[in-house]
């Protein structure tokens, strides 16, 4: 499967087939990005905010004091990855919460908001009062809260609404606010509905916060789900079942140990209306849960849920997605079904978004085969956060998966990319021939591999028995080796040419290789858990090779050889609109978040749109307008240094240019004749794997 891509959004550009620019990047400025994991310290004005940089794999926490003010214009957008501007860009999201907020909000009361963002609801229900009640805003992120504050001057609500920097079960009546709130507005809500905590938010809100009897918007959820058949869907999660069909001589998954790599059960958010052609509908829609708001809610819950199938197939995955009725009169609604749905539970019809999306749970396996007219028994339980499935299956005696228990110690769970990547014919062949060609004349050669590439190991010991192996699996570690003392045997070599060292080191010596020089350095590249990253991060495999320079041998052979940072000029109109500038947002002044939530278009000089990590299929409506073409290449035989470079960009089509799709294509021999490339096979949508 295709990697993300990094799209560089900038002011649309309207262009004719003939039009020419020069595009200049900084390959090196972006490499240090702000993740959103959070720690808070004991005082609720002091957060800390965990800082990666990519080259190194190494991380810092980052303090955040209350009296640092937010920069007008930051040189970095701190918030750029977060969901708040394509929240607040959502409309239909909006328009819906201001239109059940004026229907319960009716006269002068005390209204709390939880999770309050940039205060869009708190201002929603400070007007619909006249600004004669009370509005309570709790919001624990400390960069929001600072932005919040900006916003709520910028409005004129800073008298009007009271916000306190603090997670809503740390708030106390009669220390913090002066009595229980009458009304709830919140939107603390996943593409699972459950994932940020609900739950015992409310529980919480109920038992401290709240009036007896209190109203809340939203007032209810319900979830819903189809059974599929999903080829696409079966490829990004059953390994196993494909290397079945794969015919290289590694086995990953050996025989008898289904579950050494798994997805992690759990539900994936997804678009799956971009892949609507590659999905069997095997069930009409059907209720699972229902969420009163309006009510305490329960910590757990399970039901059971008769199927019928309205096709032959097998089902792979079950779609999931919730309505919300925010109004008690149940006039207003907001879906996150997909397209295709023509239910009553798919009220109305909204705007591409990123931030809500449907959620897909894999069934294990190769699926469960049922005919027309069947019905099958789903049994779904939710906790505190999270929702779960299960097909009632009976597992045949002899099937191999009842021994997969003696090596559960020993799983890998992987991203479902990851598991189609690996389970790829084209690509494994791909690096199947580059690794034998570099093996080719060498005796008892030294192979480091240097990332977490379990394939790339595996490989270098099944095709030279003389090889010596030693995977560094940066992230992989202890996991890694017992991973490969677990299937070495199915792989035909012994673990005493195969090392990992127990401790992570900044570089090798020759100490650690034995006086040995390495033969070859080799990498996918890939480092584990560095998912949903922009393409270049993988370039810590040239900061790598860089510390090792003094252990390599003169001949030594390095893969990839090269790296090479393409890019396409590309129409994005559904990205575009969830991720450009704020206005006026429902009558409030939003103009004040672009530079801080990292806004494309009509930003002040010198600024430029971010770069973002994207998988270009999951974009809605896609368009390319430009050829493909090389902006910089890294030469990996030698050590890493900086770099730049400049493109001129010939456009084939006319049309709006909202930004440029970029990737990285891996060199992985020196005749360049053998490509790994993690960009989009755009005319495809990026759909091939």
């Amino acid at each position: 499967m295709n990697s993300l891509i990094s799209k560089t959004l900038i002011p649309p550009i309207s262009l004719s087939s003939s039009t020419r620019l020069t595009l200049t990047p900084n390959s090196l400025r972006h490499f240090k990005l702000h993740l959103p994991r959070l720690m808070s310290s004991d005082s609720s004005h002091r957060l800390f905010q965990l800082k990666l940089d990519p080259l190194t794999g190494n991380s810092e926490w980052v303090v955040i004091e209350d009296n640092d003010d937010l920069p007008d214009c930051p040189k970095e957008p701190l918030l750029a990855t977060t969901s708040y501007l394509d929240m607040l860009n959502d409309s239909c999201r909006n328009k819906a919460f201001r239109s059940a907020i004026e229907r319960t909000v009716t006269k002068p009361c005390h209204v709390l908001d939880i999770g309050a963002g940039t205060g869009l609801l708190s201002m929603m229900a400070a007007r619909a009062m006249g600004l004669n009640g009370t509005v309570t805003a709790c919001e624990s992120y400390l960069p929001m809260a600072k932005l919040m504050r900006k916003v709520l001057h910028r409005n004129r609500m800073g008298k009007a609404i009271s916000l306190f920097n603090k997670r809503s079960d740390e708030l106390e009546v009669g220390v913090d606010i002066p009595s229980r709130a009458d009304v709830l507005v919140s939107e603390i809500l996943d593409s699972e509905l459950l994932g940020e905590g609900l739950i015992p938010t409310l529980q919480h809100a109920y038992d401290k916060l709240l009036v007896e009897n209190p109203l809340t918007v939203p007032f209810r959820a319900v979830t819903y789900g189809q059974l599929v058949e999903s080829t696409y869907l079966w490829k990004l999660h059953d390994l196993s079942g494909i290397e079945a069909k794969v015919s290289d001589g590694i086995h990953l998954v050996p025989t008898g140990s289904d579950s050494i790599i798994q997805v992690k059960s759990r539900q994936y958010p997804m678009h799956c209306d971009a892949i609507r052609e590659e999905i069997k509908l095997l069930s009409e829609p059907f209720e699972i849960f229902e969420f009163d708001f309006w009510k305490r809610p329960e910590s757990n819950g399970e039901t059971k849920v008769q199927v019928k199938v309205i096709d032959d197939g097998n089902i792979h995955a079950i779609v999931s997605w919730w309505v919300l009725q925010l109004d008690r009169e149940g006039t207003v609604f907001y879906s996150t079904a997909p397209r295709w749905i023509n239910s009553p539970a798919n009220i109305g019809y909204r705007d591409w978004c990123d931030h809500w999306k449907q959620c897909v749970w894999f069934f294990r396996g190769k699926g469960m085969s049922v005919s027309r007219g069947e019905e099958v028994l789903l049994e779904a339980s939710h906790t505190e956060t999270s929702v779960s499935y299960n097909l009632n299956v009976q597992v045949p005696k002899n099937d191999t998966r009842q021994h997969d228990h003696n090596i559960r110690d020993f799983q890998l769970l992987l991203s479902p990319e990851r598991i189609a990547i690996y389970g790829d014919s084209k690509w494994r062949s791909s690096v199947l021939a580059a690794v034998r060609n570099a093996l080719q004349g060498r005796v008892n050669p030294l192979c480091v591999v240097v990332d977490d590439s379990i394939f790339l190991t595996l490989l270098a010991a099944n095709l030279s028995k003389t090889s010596h192996v030693l995977s560094l699996f940066p992230g992989l570690r202890e996991k890694g080796a017992q991973y490969l003392e677990t299937v070495v045997k199915a792989n035909c070599f012994s673990m005493d040419r195969v090392e990992v060292p127990e401790k992570r080191k900044p570089c090798l010596t020759l100490h650690d290789t034995r006086g040995k020089k390495v033969d070859m350095l080799i990498g996918e590249p890939y480092y584990y858990a560095n998912e949903g990253m922009l393409p270049w991060q993988n370039l810590r495999f040239w900061k790598d090779r860089t510390l090792l320079d003094p252990v390599l041998s003169e001949d030594a052979l390095i893969m990839p050889c090269k790296g090479i940072l393409k890019a396409c000029a590309m129409s994005l109109p559904d990205l575009w609109s969830s991720r450009c500038c704020l206005g006026d947002v429902e009558g409030f002044d939003h103009s004040i978040v672009n530079t801080t939530l990292g806004a494309c278009g009509e930003l002040p000089a010198p600024k430029e749109g971010p770069f973002l990590p994207f998988s270009v299929w999951q974009c809605g409506e896609i368009k390319e307008l430009s050829e493909i073409f090389t902006i910089l290449e890294f030469d990996f035989s030698k050590p890493i240094s900086s770099c730049h470079g400049t493109a001129q960009v010939k456009f084939t089509e006319g049309g709006i240019c909202h930004g440029f799709v970029l990737w990285v294509d891996w060199i992985m021999d020196t005749d360049n004749s053998i490509v790994i490339s993690t960009g989009p096979d755009i005319g495809s949508k990026g759909l091939s794997f």
